[in-house]
């Protein structure tokens, strides 16, 4: 958020400074102050000299190797997951923060040795051990290889721990964050360190999770590089033959995560490193923010959605609602936070506080600031390595005054910060939003976050510096904020949306968005890979800032209507789905900016209209896309799916940065040129796919060309998908119960869903509160049989009845179920006044049959 905040800053003198220097200067000037400490590179002709084993002791779950100086552990977590350490000898293993599971049964496995070799053998993989040189290679079960160490081995250079790995021209990479790079790494160096980054389209962004995925003769498997340090990752850039990854420093530890597809990585992944809490609804609905809404703004603009009939479940207040940006405090830009938090719960809205994690320094005359006070009483600011507190500086720009932050890595200050969300909580704040946790400090001389040898002392007394504990940073501030949740909201699921990402932050961060993007074409078309390859580091929850966050008309940057339809087209298919934009801090209903107003209707009717069009869309889905969140719960199955995600046996989809699947089932093929009317889509092989707008089918493995003006959103469904859905349109979630769920059947032989329901607000599915249907539709022979059998029924739920809305479909001479015939009605209205019945519509062919819900119902189609 330096872009967010200091570029009021920056173009200011950029004005002055572009009329007197080339527009070149400027740049290359202003983005060389925003990149992160000068790397440390691997010298590659000071590598250790190659090892062997020198002796092998069984340990229950593994081996451990002398080498020498050194010793290897190499332990079978499953029969699918193993860790690999090498450390120098008298050392400990060790996990990060990431790593959430540390308990895993032993598993079943063989290990024998040789002369040349020792061989780990499970039920579905094989780890090959070469003892001379020292090497690991790893293999199915079918004895094919799916990855081996190169000839430069492991080992430690002055410090800093590497791996290098064969690989060959046909494999790709993907995973590392929200780079801004595409989606495939192959070829390309990558760097894990997060950064507020300007330009934003820098090496080093938000997130910071060093596991990637490789992608070798369709089979996949992924790599969690396990440090806290800044590590750097060559994916075959410097040669077709190897890559390789490295840190600046700590202990050499990596865990190896099998396939074969990559669905299984990713479920296996978040094995290891946690599991997303299941959201509130609320958050899956459509958000609207701007840095620069007060109170007048937040309740104009609720109420304006309310008129439109544009639905909306959340705003979020940026650093405005603070008193002079002091953090957890209510300032006079929000002069009734009880007031608006009735008038929006009123309109069934909910709202989310920023927090920065920086607390600032009374300026001399002001008066006492309690958290300032507390946390200086109670010790629990970052160190100078003089013992004396950390002085930085955030907010406000411009102004002399410093800041403390916060050292979460003691568990006295999380619990503490925790605490102090009750001045939000208590005015009716539903959601936190950690904002600038990278950390952010406001100091070019520091690469804008605290100096490297600034001191975070533990719990156990231990001290480390920042330059180890910066990418853990947001994940503990994150920690601390679900904390919040537990203790002051008991038994309400948390919303806590974070800008920068660690190793299983999802276990404690509800959402994340892709930082302070600009309003131009390039950032909408790389907004998909980068929303892909965060949720193949196992967060699903993402987004970004639907029409740019940034603006600059200097620059070129302006949200057209244009712009915002297509954005506001394809942002209505993201996990996360919000409108926010830069208005320079300033109140946008009083004041005039450089800047330009973002809501829905603020660019005519036309995109008004496809913005109201798209989020109704997302309402209507909701039981489809809360189902999906629920599966990512579970499993940790993506949302927001790159083709090759799903179809990865295609190698077409390999690359393919500029259509995504929306769910399992349906595709999402936006249009993301200025000035188009139409593009090529690519439909993946394996599937039969279906036009969402025409109902025309085409077999997969081809291209074709659709048009597409500017209210039309390319979608194609996957025949043999159920997609559940409602037929009324609310205004927000929970506006209206859902007492009949319409199940849209594209059927080619046999389709299959599990439906799962809850309260969507409390914590009670965790005790089993919940129902799980499971519906099946299927062919045989002429005949169509749908069954929906109820598995778990623990959660009272208001649903009467399934609509089942077969396309393609014939007009049926019988349709039975439970004994009793079904009636033929000539029309969707008198459909709706039944129980039971069904409706055929001969110009769409499309059958409608309504089922009443019952624990187990069976119903023929003739």
């Amino acid at each position: 958020m330096i872009l967010k905040r200091v570029i009021k800053g920056w173009l200011m003198i950029a004005l002055v400074i572009s009329i007197l220097l080339p527009s070149t200067y400027f740049a290359q000037t202003a983005y060389a102050d925003m990149q992160p400490h000068p790397e440390k590179p691997l010298d590659k002709n000071n590598l250790e000299k190659p090892m062997s084993v020198q002796n092998v002791e069984r340990l229950n779950n593994g081996v451990k190797l002398d080498l020498g100086k050194q010793e290897a552990y190499i332990r079978v977590l499953s029969s699918d997951t193993a860790k690999v350490s090498l450390l120098n000898k008298g050392d400990k293993e060790e996990n990060t923060v990431g790593i959430a599971k540390t308990d895993w049964p032993t598993s079943k496995f063989k290990v024998n040795k040789s002369n040349k070799k020792i061989v780990i053998t499970t039920n579905s993989l094989t780890i090959d051990i070469k003892q001379k040189p020292f090497g690991i290679k790893f293999l199915d079960k079918n004895g094919k290889t799916i990855n081996e160490d190169a000839n430069q081995g492991m080992g430690y250079e002055n410090g800093k721990p590497y791996v290098f790995k064969k690989t060959d021209k046909s494999e790709n990479f993907y995973g590392i964050g929200e780079k801004t790079d595409g989606l495939n790494k192959r070829g390309k160096e990558e760097a894990v360190w997060h950064q507020d980054p300007f330009p934003y389209e820098a090496k080093y962004g938000y997130s910071s999770v060093p596991f990637f995925i490789g992608l070798n003769d369709k089979k996949a498997y992924g790599i969690l590089f396990d440090t806290t340090w800044r590590s750097y990752y060559n994916f075959a850039k410097e040669s077709d033959d190897y890559y390789y990854f490295y840190a600046d420093s700590g202990k050499l530890t990596y865990y190896f995560i099998n396939g074969p597809k990559m669905k299984d990585v990713i479920n296996r992944f978040t094995d290891l490193t946690g599991k997303m809490q299941m959201p509130p609804e609320w958050a899956l609905g459509f958000q609207q923010s701007s840095w620069g809404y007060h109170q007048n703004d937040v309740e104009q603009v609720a109420k304006e959605y309310r008129d439109k009939k544009i639905p909306l479940d959340g705003l979020m207040l940026d650093i405005e609602w603070m008193d002079d940006y002091k953090n957890f405090t209510w300032g006079s830009n929000f002069p009734d936070p009880n007031g608006m938090n009735k008038t929006l719960k009123d309109l069934g809205l909910h709202y989310t506080t920023i927090i920065d994690p920086a607390i600032r320094v009374p300026d001399p005359g002001q008066p006492e600031y309690a958290p300032y006070t507390e946390g200086t009483q109670k010790d629990l600011w970052v160190k100078n390595p003089d013992g004396s507190n950390f002085l930085g500086k955030v907010w406000p720009w411009g102004v002399p005054s410093k800041s403390v932050f916060p050292n979460f890595l003691k568990k006295d200050t999380r619990d503490w910060w925790a605490q102090q969300h009750k001045a939000m909580f208590d005015k009716g704040a539903d959601g936190v939003w950690n904002d600038m946790n990278e950390p952010v400090n406001f100091s070019e001389e520091d690469h804008w976050t605290l100096p490297l040898d600034r001191i975070f002392e533990a719990d156990d007394g231990s001290k480390y510096t920042h330059e180890e504990v910066h990418n853990i940073y947001p994940f503990l501030e994150d920690q601390a904020t679900n904390e919040a949740f537990k203790r002051l909201k008991p038994n309400t699921r948390p919303f806590v949306l974070t800008r920068s990402l660690y190793t299983g932050a999802q276990r404690y961060t509800t959402a994340t968005w892709t930082g302070d993007n600009h309003s131009n074409w390039d950032h909408l078309k790389m907004s998909i890979s980068q929303d892909a390859n965060v949720g193949l580091t196992g967060f699903p929850f993402v987004g970004n800032d639907i029409g740019g966050f940034s603006k600059n008309k200097e620059l070129g940057e302006e949200c057209t209507p244009e712009l915002f339809a297509r954005w506001v087209e394809v942002g209505s298919f993201l996990p996360l789905s919000r409108d926010h934009y830069n208005n320079d801090g300033k109140s946008p209903s009083t004041t005039e900016s450089y800047m330009q107003r973002q809501e829905p209707w603020q660019f005519g009717k036309q995109v008004e209209d496809i913005s109201r069009k798209y989020i109704n869309m997302r309402y209507e889905l909701m039981p489809y896309l809360y189902n999906a969140f629920k599966s990512a719960h579970e499993t940790g199955n993506l949302i927001l799916q790159p083709l090759v995600y799903r179809f990865q046996d295609d190698a077409n989809t390999h690359n393919t940065e500029d259509q995504f699947m929306f769910g399992n089932s349906i595709m999402i093929a936006p249009v993301l040129t200025q000035g188009a009317t139409s593009r090529n889509v690519y439909l993946p092989d394996g599937a039969k796919w279906i036009d969402y707008w025409t109902g025309a089918e085409y077999k997969g493995g081809q291209t074709i060309s659709k048009q597409a003006d500017l209210g039309t959103l390319p979608i194609y469904v996957k025949k043999d998908s159920i997609i559940p859905s409602r037929d009324d349109v609310q205004q927000h979630t929970g506006e209206k119960p859902l007492t009949n769920l319409t199940l849209d059947t594209y059927l080619d032989h046999k389709a299959t869903y599990s439906y799962y329901q809850d309260d969507g607000i409390s914590e009670d599915y965790i005790k089993g509160q919940y129902n799980l249907t499971d519906i099946k539709v299927g062919k045989i022979g002429r005949t169509t049989v749908f069954s929906a059998d109820q598995k778990i029924n623990r959660y009272h739920s208001d649903l009467k009845s399934y609509t089942l809305k077969l396309h393609d479909a014939k007009d049926p001479k019988l349709v039975i179920g439970g004994l009793k015939k079904y009636t033929k009605v000539s029309n969707l209205k008198d459909l709706d006044e039944k129980s039971r019945g069904y409706y055929f519509d001969s110009a769409e062919k499309i059958l409608y049959v309504k089922i009443p819900v019952s624990g187990h119902t069976k119903v023929i189609i003739h």
